[in-house]
């Protein structure tokens, strides 16, 4: 028996727990997922930030919780994934979207700033994939692991861009979801990743207003940047049972930004 489109995207039922979810793109994946049914568990470093967004969607009559922590610390992510098995006894949904970025010329880029953000933007991954999948998903045989990786991660750099570390921490996020993905199809664990490209954040504003927006717009064959509705639709697809047969693959969300080749 087939199953309608609205019982694909359904995830009344589900829980999700959401890595950066307090503010940008995190949150903005957090509510989709939460539109579509989800119970959340929000966690990134401030508490203010998570406090402050999980009343705005409990005014909404989602069910959500918070922890505060850091996401390169194995011992706070164990904090995160315990409470999160405290309060909904399962987790269904990883989003590991928690990340850094830093610019500085290769020659000159700081150790000290390439371990925070390799750190940050990989080894996070690594830590939550596995206490989710160890405090849930493998017993449970089941599972969505969406990691957020960027175009960054997909090819080199234009010269004004110099951010060797983010650009490598993404490449890794990509082939991280590949790999994992070829391991863990066997517990019903898919895993994947989406690349946006630039949308506005608080990330991202630094180099947006170097480049200048209208710039960077014009460079993707839209001719847009991405706006706060343009990755519901992937994560959603991803998370949910429309997407029961995708894994191990990366989903550029970039307004065709990749597929313009240099002259």
């Amino acid at each position: 028996m087939t199953s309608s489109i609205h019982r694909l995207f359904n995830l009344e039922g589900r829980t999700a727990l959401v890595t950066g979810g307090s503010r940008g793109l995190g949150l903005q994946m957090a509510q989709a997922l939460s539109e579509a049914g989800a119970s959340l568990m929000l966690t990134s470093r401030k508490a203010a930030d998570l406090e402050e967004s999980a009343a705005q969607l409990r005014s909404s009559g989602i069910e959500v919780q918070w922890v505060a922590a850091d996401a390169r610390d194995p011992a706070s992510v164990t904090h995160v994934v315990n409470e999160t098995m405290r309060h909904f006894g399962k987790i269904d949904i990883l989003i590991n979207n928690a990340g850094a970025s830093w610019g500085a010329p290769a020659e000159d880029h700081p150790l000290e700033a390439w371990d925070n953000v390799m750190s940050l933007n990989a080894r996070s991954l690594f830590l939550f994939s596995q206490g989710a999948a160890r405090a849930s998903m493998i017993q449970r045989r089941s599972g969505r692991i969406i990691n957020i990786a960027s175009i960054a991660g997909l090819g080199g750099n234009s010269p004004e861009m110099k951010t060797i570390a983010y650009n490598t921490s993404k490449g890794a996020a990509v082939n991280f979801s590949r790999a994992l993905a070829a391991e863990w199809g066997a517990y019903g664990i898919t895993v994947n990743a989406i690349a946006p490209g630039f949308f506005p954040s608080k990330m991202s504003q630094g180099l947006l207003d170097t480049l200048g927006s209208d710039n960077v717009a014009r460079r993707s064959p839209l001719r847009r940047l991405g706006d706060e509705d343009d990755l519901k639709g992937a994560v959603l697809l991803f998370a949910s049972d429309a997407g029961k047969h995708i894994t191990g693959q990366v989903l550029a969300v970039d307004g065709g930004a990749t597929c313009v080749v240099a002259a």
